[in-house]
């Protein structure tokens, strides 16, 4: 039986309609991101330190981006469009890039390259689609206003607008988005990635 997620899309049968449901399947797409992390860590080649610390720096950036654009957003309620939101449409899926981009450069690995640019490509073109497709039908007209010529993950020029539609919320980041679990679990990967590349 296929997703809520691939019937609001276009739900097609056969193998292509397997492969719809592998894509647009969330809780796969967030726990496979997690468990890069460990594949990055567990299979980093031992290298000299630039490499492995400014991978995970980049990662830090991202992770604090994220808990910054998930400190403004309520979900489905109320359309985020300044801050971060000013710059991408999916601020999140940035952030995720940085951090899984980070820790791809510090593990070293081109194995490990290979699959996690299988990843980005395989899942987040079908998650940008859904999500785009779905504010477009909760904020109708504000929706389409907002992200005109706004890029969905990638920003390619700065625009930045300071807040107007919201204020940043602690709580509304760590606990409700769940920022500190994914803070917790990143922080872990990067010590062992660490261990891994110079013990």
């Amino acid at each position: 039986m296929a997703s809520s997620r691939v019937r609001k899309i276009g739900d097609r049968g056969g193998f292509l309609g397997l492969v719809d449901r592998l894509r647009y399947h969330e809780l796969s797409r967030q726990g496979l991101g997690l468990l890069l992390l460990w594949v990055c860590a567990g299979f980093t080649v031992p290298a000299g330190e630039g490499r492995v610390v400014a991978g995970l720096v980049i990662a830090a950036i991202g992770q604090v981006w994220r808990i910054y654009a998930a400190g403004v957003i309520y979900k489905n309620r109320k359309l985020a469009s300044t801050g971060a939101y000013s710059l991408v449409r999916h601020p999140l899926y940035l952030g995720n890039f940085l951090i899984l981009g980070g820790f791809t450069l510090a593990c070293g690995n081109l194995w490990v390259v290979a699959l996690v640019a299988f990843f980005f490509l395989f899942y987040y073109p079908a998650a940008i689609r859904y999500e785009d497709h779905k504010l477009e039908s909760i904020f109708g007209d504000e929706w389409r206003e907002w992200s005109r010529g706004r890029p969905a993950m990638l920003p390619w020029k700065f625009r930045w607008q300071a807040h107007q539609d919201a204020s940043w919320n602690f709580r509304q980041s760590m606990i409700r988005n769940g920022e500190l679990f994914y803070t917790l679990f990143e922080a872990a990967a990067a010590v062992l990635l660490w261990y891994r590349a110079f013990a």
